[in-house]
């Protein structure tokens, strides 16, 4: 918000092909071309697994919410 007061745009920092073409170069050179596809193939597996993890623990945060909530006959009840 300041930047924007200060008439500045805040800049996303999404690298472009220009910062991308070296670091692919690099991992063509370290890894080679026949293993590119099974690093790529062990990559989306590993995105796989921690979405699910993910969503397991949000399921059980969910849940645990959920039972603490309390019941809405018990608001209703005049307290002594």
């Amino acid at each position: 918000m300041l930047f924007t007061l200060l008439g500045f745009k805040p800049v996303l920092l999404i690298p472009g092909f220009g910062e991308l073409w070296p670091i692919l170069l690099i991992v063509l050179l370290l890894f080679g071309a026949r293993k590119l596809p099974e690093l790529a193939g062990s990559m989306g597996k590993s995105i796989t697994s921690f979405r699910k993890g993910l969503k397991e623990a949000q399921d059980e945060v969910e849940d645990v919410t959920r039972l603490e909530e309390p019941d809405a006959d018990s608001k209703s009840e005049p307290k002594e």
